[in-house]
């Protein structure tokens, strides 16, 4: 098969050549069902195994505890800025960690439903986030409903390499995470989380589908005013068929989470993830022409922005990487510059491909 181009897009983003074959070889016959999954009624049988079996896969990859609920729910991620508040914080108060644009959507969202306060944030005067606040110094208040994060800053390229420790701070608020765009590139200390939550379409399957993973003592609290859809009680207790769910998202998912388990888990995709970024971060340092802002410390190793020193250089560097098979490199617009997201899905060749073409770029325009 001809090789495709790599799609280094921030989400939706790139899926598994392996699984796009087999959802196209089901798409017209399931199982001998005489279905496609899209036409399947999500109470039947059929597709009641699936979401069963992505359910279980999914547990099995994050190592779960069973004393925690995973919610197939629809309304990605700035909906749940939204639905994480109306089931957690009794409008009460919620402390925020902002540390990139997410987090601070996260943080004024919030706003409307509780007592949503600022703990830390790593804003410059510039505007820009290229650091992590030390969790030493953030101001979590006494009696707080939970502490929200995101753990990876999809455009301003920051992750917490370890999650806050909460209660080594001195708190006793359940940490919030939202980790759309790293989720299964790495382990979660569940110790540590209440609640996780991430849109799909970044590093798990396609648009339509968010998946929350949430402590059973943390369900069950939603104001009156939270739509019975999105109330994770609600949710749990027909276990995520209240409503139609994102069937089909919900399968190709299931069969990402049957890919990741071929290929050895999450620690295996984390040792790749390290790899990879490792690789192209390194060109970058190397190369007296890119740059990238991000503290070493903090650096993302899902999402890679990076920066030349000539405005005029950006469109030629994208015609040229399109004919080469490289796709959606453009930075955020609230950035600028050049991104590369590199998620489960990009094997190690596309990043050397990549790092080959800006070595070739760099010699000819440098």
């Amino acid at each position: 098969m001809k090789q495709r181009p790599y799609n280094f897009s921030a989400g939706p983003a790139a899926l598994p050549a392996e699984v796009l074959e087999q959802a196209a070889a089901e798409m017209l016959d399931w199982h001998g069902s005489g279905m496609s999954v899209m036409e399947m009624s999500h109470r039947g049988k059929e597709f009641i195994s699936i979401a069963h079996q992505a359910e279980a896969d999914l547990r099995r990859l994050l190592a779960v505890p069973p004393n925690f609920h995973i919610l197939f729910m629809q309304g990605g991620g700035l909906a749940e800025n939204a639905i994480v508040p109306l089931n957690l914080s009794g409008g009460a108060a919620v402390d925020f960690v902002v540390t990139g644009s997410w987090s601070q959507k996260s943080f004024k969202e919030a706003k409307k439903y509780c007592d949503a306060q600022l703990a830390a944030t790593n804003t410059a005067d510039d505007g820009s986030h290229t650091t992590l606040p030390d969790p030493a110094s953030w101001k979590l208040r006494r009696g707080a409903r939970y502490l929200h994060v995101c753990s990876n800053e999809t455009i301003h390229g920051v992750e917490f390499q370890e999650l806050p420790d909460l209660k080594a701070l001195g708190s006793d608020a359940p940490l919030v995470i939202d980790c759309s765009s790293h989720i299964l590139s790495r382990s979660i200390d569940w110790s540590r989380v209440g609640l996780a939550f991430a849109g799909a379409q970044k590093n798990i399957g396609p648009a339509g589908l968010t998946i929350v993973i949430v402590r059973e003592d943390l369900v069950g609290h939603a104001l009156p005013a939270c739509p019975s859809a999105f109330d994770y009680k609600t949710v749990a207790e027909h276990g995520s068929m209240f409503n139609t769910p994102p069937t089909y998202a919900i399968y190709i998912a299931g069969l990402v989470f049957q890919w990741l388990l071929r290929q050895g888990g999450v620690a295996e995709l984390e040792r790749r993830a390290v790899q990879k970024a490792e690789l192209l971060y390194g060109a970058i340092d190397a190369s007296g022409f890119y740059s990238n802002k991000v503290a070493p410390d903090c650096r993302s190793r899902m999402n890679v922005p990076f920066f030349m020193p000539d405005e005029r250089l950006y469109a030629l560097f994208l015609a040229g990487a399109v004919e080469r098979g490289l796709l959606q490199l453009k930075g955020h617009k609230s950035v600028g510059g050049l991104r590369a997201s590199i998620y489960n899905a990009m094997p190690l060749e596309g990043v050397q491909a990549l790092v080959s073409y800006m070595t070739e770029f760099q010699a000819r325009h440098g």
